[in-house]
């Protein structure tokens, strides 16, 4: 499906901003079978390897605005604080059937409705840091004037990183972005503080390091193919009365254990994400 979404299209896919996630999107993209020749980056900042590299693939690196053909998607991968500098000159590249794809933090279906125009079909979209393996998580959310054949086309593009979730209402990107854009982060603070941990315990530091960060890949990849739930996955683990269940003794203390930490963290990521969002 998502291979001849890509293959079909008419207009190019204009990429803005070629950094560690739009670099992964592009070359997921051309695995996929976007056609190099219907590839354009836009990037003053890219490196100059890279730039040939793109070249010599017959990827279009920075070619003049007014010579890139109607786009069929636009997708906006630059940082969220240079958007209002950034966006306006590309307004003149959104026609009709232009898809804007957004992955900017915090930067609302309005943000960009302004600069692109009410009548402009856009996704606002947030992947994560897997995304760079290919194992990332992108939660949509559509404009009002996205077709069904626009979303289509969304899912296979952000596909290329990871799996698509897709939400109807904005206010809900928040939360979202709370749990998956932000959560590579509480599972590296995970692997991170169980070392310590094992040190305090007396394992050598860099034994410690190192069996902490497996367990959690580890369990991280049982998990994902396993389709039993997170909550069954632990209990079959935990013998009664054994070790892990005297760990979970504290970690699932019902005041001051893992859940009610986790229940904070993510309300206190949501409402910074509001007040970037401003």
């Amino acid at each position: 499906m998502s291979e001849s979404v890509l293959k079909s299209l008419s207009g190019p896919v204009v990429l803005l901003g070629a950094g560690k996630m739009g670099g992964a999107m592009l070359e997921g993209w051309l695995k996929l079978g976007l056609p190099a020749g219907k590839a354009v980056v836009l990037d003053p900042n890219l490196p100059a390897d890279a730039a040939a590299a793109l070249a010599a693939r017959g990827v279009a690196v920075n070619p003049a605005l007014a010579d890139i053909p109607a786009p069929s998607v636009l997708l906006l991968a630059v940082k969220p604080q240079v958007a209002p500098d950034a966006l306006p000159p590309l307004a003149p590249l959104v026609g009709a059937g232009t898809l804007v794809v957004s992955i900017m933090a915090g930067r609302t279906l309005a943000f960009m409705s302004a600069i692109f125009g009410a009548g402009a079909a856009i996704v606002r979209s947030i992947p994560n840091t897997p995304a760079a393996i290919g194992r990332g998580v992108s939660v949509c959310v559509p404009g009002a004037n996205v077709s069904a054949a626009q979303r289509d086309l969304a899912s296979a593009l952000l596909g290329a990183i990871g799996i698509v979730e897709w939400i109807d209402d904005e206010a809900l990107m928040d939360a979202a972005t709370a749990v998956s854009g932000s959560g590579p982060a509480y599972a590296f603070l995970l692997a991170e503080v169980m070392a310590q941990a094992g040190a305090a315990a007396g394992l050598p530091p860099e034994l410690a390091a190192r069996i902490a960060r497996a367990t959690v890949a580890g369990a991280g990849a049982l998990m994902d193919q396993s389709d039993l739930p997170a909550a069954t996955l632990r209990q079959n683990v935990t013998s009664p009365g054994g070790t892990t269940a005297a760990a979970l003794g504290v970690l699932m203390n019902e005041t001051a254990g893992f859940g009610p930490l986790m229940v904070e963290a993510v309300a206190a990521a949501t409402r910074r994400g509001k007040e970037l969002a401003g």
